[in-house]
C-alpha cells in the first residue's frame, strides 16, 4: 500500500471502532448527534469536499455528489424524524470508502504488475573511459559509440556486438523464458538482459529510436485508443448519472404530492425521501466506470507479458471479433531462411557432394551459397579452390583439390554436356557434376516453422472461419506449403500490390461484424497490414517498420502467438461484457426494489460497493494469460 492508501485504511479502522463504541456508550440527544456527526465527518469529509469542488467547477453529477447527497440526506432525515438512527448514513459512507480503497489497491497492483512485466527501460549505459567504466544516461549515447554491458545488466541501446559472447534473456520482450545465444557480429536489441559474458556493443541507433523506447511508447500510448465498449461506458455515465439524480428528485417529491393533493392521504415525506436517497446510493455507476477501462488495461498488460503488444483497447476488441486470418508465407509461416533439405540421385556420398558444392560456392555471397556452406558445417579452406568461374544465371565452375566441379541449375548442366536428373520434390534444385559426370543434386527449400501447422489447427478450434495464404512464390511451392499446413485458400505468384488487392477482395466478401486480420513480417507487408481490419506483425523484434505499420505486434516469430493474441482478446472482451451485464443488471433490479420501498440502505450498499468490488476482481483476471 502507498501512503495515501494507508491513511485511508487508518480512517476506516478509526471510524469502525468509534461506530461500534457508540453502541455501548449511553449518550442521547445533542451529544449523541455530535458524536455520530464526528464519526461521519471523519470517514466522509473528503467525499463531501470533492462534491463541493465538482459543483463549483460545473461537474455536478459524479459519484462523489451522489454519495454526499445520499448520506447527508439520510443523516438529516434521522434528525428530522428524531429517530437517532445515524448508522445507515455512516455505514453507506464507510463501505463506500472501503470499496474505494479496494479499487485503488487493485488498480495500483494491476499497474505495478504491468510495470514489472514491461520493466525493460534501462537506467544507464556503460561507456569505457581511460580503462574505467562510466555510467551515463542512455539518451547521451551517440550512434556509433561502443558501450559495455556486464552480466546481469540490461542492453540499453540497439547495436552490433563487437566483442564478447553471451546468453541473453529476452523474456521481457518475447514472453519466452528460453535464453538465446549471441556472439561477436550479431545484432542485439535493447531490453534484453545479458546473462553471462561481458559484451562490447557498437550502437546503431539513438536511445529514443531503439527497440525498448518504441515498445514503451507503444504500451504507454495504448490507453489513448479507446474501444467501443469504453466509449459506450463514458457516454452511458454522462447521461445516466443526471437521469438518476432527477429520477431520485422526482421520487422524493411526486409521490408525496400525489398522496396529499390527489389522493388526500398523508404525504409521508420522510418515507419517500428515504427511498430517493436509497435510489441515489444504488445508482452510483462506479462498477462500470472503473472496471471496464481496468479490464482493457489489464488485458493489454497481460498481452505485453506474453510478448504480444496491442496498440489500444480498440484493437483488442477488433481482434476478438476476427473470423478470417490472412498470412504472408515467407518469414511468417516459413522460416524465410533457405536450408538444404536433401541430397538426391547421388553417385557420391552426401557429405562429399556437400563438400564439393560448398567449396565451389565459397567465394559467393548468394543466399543459396550460404545455405550450402551452412549444410557442409565445417571450416571452408578456400586455398583448396582454384579456377573459379561464375556464370550468371547458371552457377559456378571451379577446381577443388584439382578436380573439376560444376554447381548450378539445369542450364549449367546442359552447357557442360551433362544430363541433369529432374527432382520430384518442391524447392530450389542445385545440380552437381564432378569431373564431367553427374554426381547428384541438392534440394534447397524454405523450411516451415515447427509450430505453423499447430497454429492453423488451433485457429480453427477458437472460431476462425477461414485461413488464407498470400505469397509471391510459384504455384507448386505455395500449394505444397498450404497443403502441409492445412490452410483453406492460397493465392500465389503475387506482387506486393496484388496482395493489397486480394485483401480488399476478401474484405468485400465478409460481413461488417466479422473482422479480417493480416499477419506479415511487418517490413515488406506494411501496405497490407494497414489495409486489413487489423494488422499483425510477426517476429518484429527490433523492426521499426513492423511497430509502425501494425496494430498488434508479436515480438517473436512463433505462429502460436497469433492464437495466443486472439485468445487474450476474447478473454478480455468476455470479462468486459460480464461486468457490463452484471453491473447494469444488479443496478436495475435494486433501483426498482429501492423505488417501491423493498430495498433499504443496506441493499444499496451492496448494489454500489459490492458490485464494484466483484467487477474489479473480475477485471483483474484479464491480467493472467499464461495458461491461455
Amino acid at each position: 500500500m502507498n501512503k495515501k492508501q494507508k491513511k485511508m485504511l487508518t480512517r476506516i479502522i478509526v471510524a469502525t471502532v468509534l461506530l461500534v463504541a457508540l453502541h455501548f456508550i449511553p449518550v442521547t440527544g445533542i451529544p449523541e448527534f455530535i458524536c455520530y456527526l464526528a464519526v461521519y465527518l471523519e470517514i466522509g469529509y473528503d467525499i463531501i469536499k470533492k462534491a463541493f469542488k465538482g459543483i463549483k467547477n460545473g461537474q455536478v453529477f459524479d459519484e462523489n455528489f451522489l454519495m454526499a447527497i445520499a448520506t447527508v440526506g439520510a443523516f438529516s432525515l434521522a434528525v428530522y424524524e428524531k429517530s437517532s438512527d445515524y448508522n445507515e448514513a455512516i455505514a453507506v459512507m464507510l463501505f463506500y470508502q472501503i470499496g474505494e480503497l479496494f479499487q485503488s489497491y487493485a488498480v495500483g497492483k494491476s499497474r505495478r504488475n504491468i510495470s514489472e512485466l514491461m520493466d525493460i527501460r534501462p537506467d544507464y549505459a556503460n561507456i569505457e573511459k581511460d580503462g574505467k567504466l562510466e555510467k551515463v544516461d542512455p539518451d547521451e549515447v551517440e550512434i556509433g559509440s561502443v558501450i559495455v554491458v556486464q552480466p546481469g545488466e540490461k542492453v540499453p541501446i540497439d547495436g552490433i556486438i563487437v566483442e564478447g559472447n553471451t546468453t541473453l534473456n529476452t523474456s521481457a520482450l518475447t514472453g519466452e523464458s528460453l535464453p538465446r545465444n549471441a556472439k561477436t557480429g550479431d545484432e542485439i536489441i535493447s531490453g534484453c538482459i545479458n546473462m553471462t559474458g561481458v559484451l562490447k556493443i557498437q550502437t546503431t541507433k539513438e536511445f529514443g529510436e531503439s527497440t525498448v523506447s518504441k515498445i514503451l511508447e507503444l504500451v504507454e500510448n495504448s490507453s489513448s485508443r479507446k474501444s467501443r465498449s469504453e466509449n459506450f461506458i463514458s457516454k452511458f455515465a454522462r447521461y445516466y448519472t443526471p437521469a438518476v439524480c432527477y429520477g431520485a428528485l422526482a421520487l422524493a417529491i411526486l409521490p408525496p404530492l400525489i398522496n396529499m393533493l390527489i389522493l388526500h392521504n398523508p404525504a409521508m415525506w420522510g418515507q419517500w425521501i428515504y427511498r430517493a436517497l436509497t435510489f441515489l446510493v444504488i445508482s452510483c455507476p462506479c462498477a462500470l466506470v472503473i472496471s471496464i477501462p481496468l479490464s482493457f488495461f489489464a488485458g493489454i498488460g497481460g498481452a505485453s507479458n506474453a510478448g504480444v503488444l496491442v496498440k489500444g483497447s480498440n484493437y483488442l476488441e477488433t481482434l476478438s471479433r476476427t473470423k478470417y486470418v490472412v498470412f504472408d508465407k515467407t518469414g511468417t509461416l516459413t522460416k524465410g531462411v533457405f536450408e538444404v533439405s536433401g541430397v538426391h540421385h547421388n553417385s557420391l556420398e552426401e557429405e562429399k557432394i556437400l563438400e564439393y558444392a560448398a567449396l565451389a560456392e565459397s567465394f559467393s555471397t548468394h543466399p543459396i551459397s550460404r545455405s550450402l556452406k551452412a549444410a557442409y558445417g565445417k571450416e571452408i579452406e578456400q586455398k583448396r579452390v582454384t579456377d573459379v568461374e561464375e556464370i550468371s544465371g547458371n552457377g559456378v565452375m571451379a577446381k577443388v583439390d584439382g578436380i573439376s566441379v560444376a554447381v548450378g541449375n539445369a542450364k549449367l548442366m546442359k552447357r557442360i554436356g551433362v544430363e541433369a536428373v529432374e527432382c520430384h520434390h518442391v524447392g530450389t534444385v542445385i545440380h552437381v557434376a564432378v569431373n564431367g559426370a553427374y554426381a547428384g543434386h541438392i534440394l534447397i527449400s524454405d523450411v516451415e516453422k515447427p509450430t505453423s501447422k499447430e497454429a492453423i489447427r488451433n485457429l480453427k478450434k477458437i472460431g476462425i472461419r477461414e485461413t488464407v495464404m498470400l505469397t509471391g512464390d510459384i504455384d507448386k511451392v505455395a500449394y505444397q506449403v498450404a497443403g502441409n499446413l492445412g490452410i483453406d485458400k492460397v493465392y500465389s505468384e503475387l506482387l506486393p500490390a496484388d496482395k493489397v488487392t486480394k485483401v480488399e477482395e476478401l474484405l468485400d466478401r465478409k460481413s461488417e461484424k466479422e473482422k479480417l486480420a493480416f499477419v506479415g513480417d511487418g517490413i515488406n507487408d506494411a501496405p497490407v497490414l494497414s489495409r486489413a481490419d487489423i494488422g499483425i506483425a510477426m517476429g518484429a523484434l527490433g523492426s521499426d517498420a513492423a511497430i509502425e505499420a501494425a496494430d498488434v505486434v508479436l515480438m517473436d516469430d512463433d505462429p502460436m502467438k497469433i492464437v495466443k493474441a486472439i485468445k487474450i482478446a476474447k478473454k478480455c472482451m468476455r470479462i468486459v461484457y460480464e461486468n457490463i451485464y452484471f453491473a447494469i443488471g444488479i443496478k436495475l433490479i435494486c433501483l426498482i426494489l429501492g423505488a417501491v420501498g423493498i430495498a433499504n440502505m443496506w441493499v444499496a450498499i451492496f448494489a454500489d460497493v459490492g458490485v464494484m468490488v466483484i467487477a474489479v476482481l473480475n477485471a483483474i483476471r484479464t491480467l493472467f494469460v499464461k495458461n491461455l
